[in-house]
């Protein structure tokens, strides 16, 4: 469902003549078709398997605005952050600070005892479901297991 959004969404910007967009949703769906033919086996990916590579796009032009940014080169930076903004469109909303700690919270108070980082990691990342990034979450949890 989602692969087909992004297709039609695609076919509607080059209609439109939108650049920035064209491009970006076709990156999209070639890191799409790329992670479907990975493996030994290609496969039609899941929504949620299409948010992960969706959501590690977005990390990646995140960190190559910053880069450029902190390089001076404004104009490829502003670029990066445009194409960001795309994809966000397509990424589930992500959760503020407080839900992040609340939903943390109760995932290592269903784990019961001391757990470990892997264990905690493992509770907190389903629990999140992909509405908040890996170091973000990472660094909640041992916040909390350093309080408790």
């Amino acid at each position: 469902m989602l692969k087909e959004r992004l297709e039609s969404d695609l076919r509607e910007a080059m209609k439109a003549r939108d650049e920035l967009v064209t491009s970006t949703l076709r990156m999209a769906i070639t890191a799409v078709r790329n992670a479907e033919v990975a493996g030994k086996a290609a496969r039609e990916l899941s929504d949620e398997e299409i948010l992960s590579v969706l959501t590690k796009e977005a990390k990646k032009r995140r960190e190559a605005a910053e880069a450029f940014a902190g390089a001076g080169r404004e104009a490829q930076a502003a670029k990066e952050r445009a194409e960001e903004e795309v994809l966000a469109g397509y990424l589930p909303v992500q959760l503020s600070e407080e839900d992040l700690a609340g939903i943390v919270r109760d995932a290592l108070a269903g784990l019961g005892g001391a757990p470990n980082m892997g264990q905690a990691m493992k509770a907190a990342q389903a629990a999140v479901g992909g509405r908040a990034e890996g170091g973000r979450v990472a660094a909640e949890v041992r916040a909390q297991l350093a309080k408790g």
